[in-house]
């Protein structure tokens, strides 16, 4: 990097604070701070919602399956999503805005406590915030290990300034800055990545390789293949169903997006947004990557390296200092819509529990400790961050792919299958029975039997067992023990009606020992 690539990296942290400063005169309360009101426009929700599930581990991580294995990358990552989030525009995004729009919550989670009971509740809201923690913490050491090649700073110091500048504007502006900074990001990106597809294709012409031709090349052996290495059908389709389930609110942050519309029919048009990017966007990204192994030798086991180089080599200052912007534009996006949803968590869901003086607190104390929880967040998954490589957690596409993706299951299954009419009978104790043992099957599937058998337990099976045993329990239990109660049925018809006007609001009783019920209205 010289100073021209310093001078746009700089810059583009200043527009993100700018931001950041601006939203704050738009937000006056909690529901602001993490609902953006209700009022934000489907378009601009889309794209944060197609932005925020990005991140650096796309140009480490996927990067080097890319390398290795080609075009499975996209097969097998961001395709299902695509799929997912398509098919959850209609079985998820409306009803998701209901529960802000007709439950009037301000948390994805905080409707559990009537639909099942405050346990249940608080058991999925710990849980999550704890995988959040080491989620986001993955995503700081991606962008850490590419600022690192590109200006030689430690990876504590990557996480340091990452970590600080998302920290500034995300707690200032709340989800407006969030959205409005991801819309920003998402320009920055579309430059960056189409100048990266450009110098390929022109450095690809110089070597007299066509773009056809390419996959001819003994470097390219096998990596027109859809499905190849750990990475095959089983895993295909467990990917496919993790990925409906957390893109379309398991993982919380995106299930926000769909609240911050005005209605239900806006949130349904705001992920098929969501959805089209997905299945188009990645393309251009992902094509100099599959090329990479005919421009540059990877200096690690695992590729991970491959793109940070190509983009060394290939690009002129002031286009190498966008795309280094578009790494940080990535995990920028994801980490402070992740930090917003999980504030959200914590002042909505958990603080009243343990603490009573936050059943009390105005709309003023409530907007501080949002931001105060925000700055906590990042501050622990920074933290978690310095630990990624370790023995406990492993390489960063690891954490991604077995520990968030084993684990998200468990924990989303009763909260999305929780809005449905099919499921209506299952209640708490099938709700807390699947998320127990799914988490149980998670560390049993990965630990002991993956130790002590041969070769280990396959990928797809890591990440797949978990949910299907949760899958399975929800089911059953809510058959053989039916929990089906007036007031939780009053619920699920308020998600699920479509037109507002017609039927009775239902009262829905606070819980016993923890924070006031939600009280529905019309």
């Amino acid at each position: 990097m010289n100073s021209l690539d310093w001078a746009v990296l700089i810059g583009y942290f200043g527009v993100m604070v700018a931001i950041g400063v601006w939203s704050h005169k738009r937000v006056d309360s909690v529901s602001d701070f993490f609902t953006a009101g209700g009022k934000m426009p489907w378009w601009l929700s889309g794209i944060s919602h197609h932005m925020s599930g990005y991140s650096a581990v796309m140009f480490t991580g996927y990067a080097g399956i890319a390398y290795t294995y080609g075009v499975t990358s996209f097969v097998t990552w961001s395709f299902p999503i695509a799929l997912g989030i398509a098919i959850g525009s209609k079985l998820f995004a409306p009803r998701i805005n209901r529960l802000r729009s007709r439950l009037h919550v301000a948390s994805p989670l905080e409707y559990l406590k009537n639909r099942y009971d405050l346990k249940t509740q608080q058991a999925l809201a710990w849980s999550g915030m704890l995988l959040k923690i080491v989620d986001v913490g993955a995503k700081w050491a991606a962008i850490a290990t590419l600022l690192s090649v590109f200006t030689g700073v430690s990876l504590n110091q990557g996480i340091l300034i990452t970590g600080t500048i998302t920290a500034v504007y995300c707690t200032i502006g709340g989800l407006w800055a969030d959205a409005l900074t991801e819309l920003g990001q998402f320009v920055i990106q579309f430059l960056a990545g189409i100048a990266m597809f450009v110098a390929v294709m022109v450095e690809l012409n110089d070597k007299g390789i066509g773009f056809l031709g390419a996959w001819d090349e003994p470097e390219l052996q096998g990596h027109g293949e859809p499905l190849v290495g750990p990475y095959g059908t089983v895993f295909l389709l467990a990917f496919l169903f993790i990925k409906l389930f957390e893109y379309n609110g398991g993982m919380l942050n995106q299930a926000q997006r769909y609240m911050a519309t005005s209605n239900a029919y806006e949130a349904e048009r705001s992920a098929r947004l969501s959805a089209v990017l997905w299945l188009v966007w990645p393309l251009v990204l992902f094509f100099p990557m599959w090329m990479s192994p005919l421009l540059v030798e990877s200096q690690k086991a695992d590729g991970s390296d491959s793109y940070g180089l190509m983009t060394e080599q290939l690009l002129p200052h002031g286009l190498l200092g966008l795309v280094i912007v578009g790494f940080f534009s990535h995990t920028m996006a994801m980490c402070s819509s992740d930090a917003n949803a999980i504030a959200a968590v914590f002042t909505r869901d958990c603080a009243p529990v343990v603490w009573r003086r936050a059943r009390a607190w105005s709309e003023g104390q409530g907007l501080r400790v949002a931001r105060v929880t925000t700055v906590v967040f990042l501050g622990l998954s920074m933290a978690a961050a310095t630990q990624v490589n370790s023995p406990t957690f492993g390489d960063i596409i690891t954490v991604v792919i077995k520990w968030v993706a084993g684990l998200m299951g468990p924990m989303a299954i009763p909260m999305m299958l929780g809005l449905l009419r099919p499921f209506r009978r299952s209640g708490p104790t099938a709700a807390l029975t699947s998320w127990a043992t799914g988490l149980f099957t998670f560390w049993l599937v990965n630990y002991p039997i993956h130790w002590n058998l041969d070769g280990g337990v396959p990928l797809q099976y890591q990440v797949s067992i978990p949910l299907a045993v949760s899958l399975v329990l929800y089911i059953l239990i809510g058959y053989l023990k039916p929990e089906d109660t007036p007031e939780r049925l009053a619920i699920i018809e308020r998600i699920n009606t479509d037109d507002d006007a017609t039927g009775t609001a239902a009262a829905i009783p606070a819980q016993q020992g923890g924070a006031p019920g939600v009280a529905v209205k019309d």
